[in-house]
């Protein structure tokens, strides 16, 4: 598996420690672990285009595919072709442990009719039980995993690169998660193991304990898991945007600013042009260069690390008062001048609806790929109902679900086309403004 990078990050015991002396140390945490940017990165990312993607492990990894942040997000990488992904993801998997129903497929099938490049392997939540007497078992589970595909070519032409994906940290929900602090020790051991085991194999590594210990350090945020190590939707969203960074290494946000004043303007993932004022604001037209960003699923405040990558506006040197964004005559958002000098969340937008109906695209997807890839009733494939007419049929429906599942992947692959929008800013007690 030559040519996989191998990512390096602060050591995650260290970021534990630091958090767990006391509340004093979270900006020394916020220093060590944000951004936890590869000593490779300058070499260049994990993925690349037109990649086969295939995604094994635990709950986390199942939970991916329902949610679809992540997919949605490496759709919006500026490569051609667009990569393709299978979630091969089995709530509670272990790497020594990962039972299937009777006479289910080898994963190498699927991995070989996927033509896979790169598998994304996500482990280690479940293993962490075992505690520090585990870590000897674990180390050697994943150096065999690794062993498994190392030399393979799903793809019929070359190696498989292999991405080791760490659990994330225990969150504090009180009563519901008594024993948190000796959980993230031995969540961070764990972590750590996984680094080194891929440091000697030079395989990718993405640790995902430090950047969660650090969000969920803050007490004022919403809550990313409902359980302490399982995610809700605000945490997918969050943690898929952190994973989809790592492996990527690419720019997404965009960032506007305007001054209504001289008609000054810069873009992030977007070029600004025809600055104008129009009826007490201002009016431009913005060129996309890359997709927005997801909105979160959450309305109201979220981390502030989160919060500056997302689609941000803002317009300084406005006259005081409200103003109205409406983007090709559309409402989005009101806010004060000060706020809008300040920047605001851009989440609404046209192309953020569209954005939100690739994520739906996506999962629409990956439920046929289950239904064509996880029979849900085993009844009817060794039980008493394999002669009846659904028995019978059912193997002409996995075939139908496959088919289906590959038919919407190639939708996807266009992505979002880039457009030209008006966006205009007006105030609220203007002659354009909303009744």
């Amino acid at each position: 598996m030559s040519g996989v990078r191998s990512f390096t990050f602060p050591p995650p015991h260290a970021c534990f420690r630091r958090l767990a002396t006391g509340a004093a140390f979270a900006f020394s945490l916020v220093l060590a672990c944000a951004g936890l940017v590869p000593a490779s990165a300058a070499a260049g990312a994990a993925i690349r285009p037109g990649d086969r993607i295939a995604i094994l492990g635990n709950t986390f990894a199942d939970q991916l595919r329902v949610h679809g942040y992540f997919e949605t997000l490496l759709l919006q990488l500026p490569l051609e072709p667009r990569v393709s992904v299978r979630n091969l993801g089995w709530a509670g998997d272990m790497l020594s442990a990962r039972d299937r129903p009777t006479n289910f497929p080898a994963e190498e099938a699927a991995l070989v009719a996927h033509q896979t490049d790169v598998i994304i392997a996500c482990f280690g939540m479940g293993e962490s039980f075992a505690g520090p007497d585990g870590l000897p078992a674990f180390r050697t589970a994943l150096e065999t995993f690794a062993a498994s595909h190392r030399g393979r070519k799903y793809n019929g032409k070359s190696e498989v690169r292999l991405i080791l994906v760490s659990p994330i940290a225990c969150e504090d929900l009180g009563p519901l998660t008594p024993d948190r602090e000796r959980r993230n020790r031995e969540l961070a051991d764990y972590t750590a193991a996984m680094e080194q085991v891929a440091t000697r194999q030079e395989l990718g590594f993405v640790n995902l304990f430090a950047p969660t210990l650090q969000l969920m350090a803050d007490s004022t945020a919403p809550k990313l898991t409902t359980n302490g190590i399982h995610l809700n939707a605000y945490g997918y969203w969050a943690v898929s945007r952190l994973l989809a960074d790592e492996v990527t290494r690419s720019p997404r946000s965009w960032a506007l600013r305007i001054d209504a004043r001289t008609g000054e303007a810069s873009g992030e993932g977007l070029a600004i042009a025809h600055v104008e004022p129009a009826a007490g604001g201002v009016r431009f037209a913005v060129k996309e260069k890359r997709p927005p960003t997801p909105a979160p699923p959450i309305k109201g405040r979220i981390h502030p690390t989160l919060q500056r990558q997302r689609d941000i506006l803002a317009v300084s040197n406005l006259a005081p008062g409200e103003y109205h964004l409406t983007i090709d005559g559309e409402p989005v958002i009101t806010a004060g001048h000060e706020r809008w000098a300040e920047g605001i969340a851009i989440d609404a937008s046209p192309q953020h609806r569209n954005a939100e109906a690739l994520r739906q695209a996506v999962n629409d997807k990956n439920q046929q790929w289950v239904y064509g890839w996880k029979a849900l009733n085993q009844v009817h494939i060794v039980g008493e109902r394999k002669a009846s007419p659904s028995g019978r049929a059912l193997p002409a429906e996995i075939i139908e679900f496959k088919r289906l599942a590959d038919q919407r992947d190639q939708a996807l692959r266009p992505g979002l086309s880039p457009l030209t929008h008006e966006w205009r800013l007006t105030p609220s007690s203007g002659p354009n403004s909303r009744p």
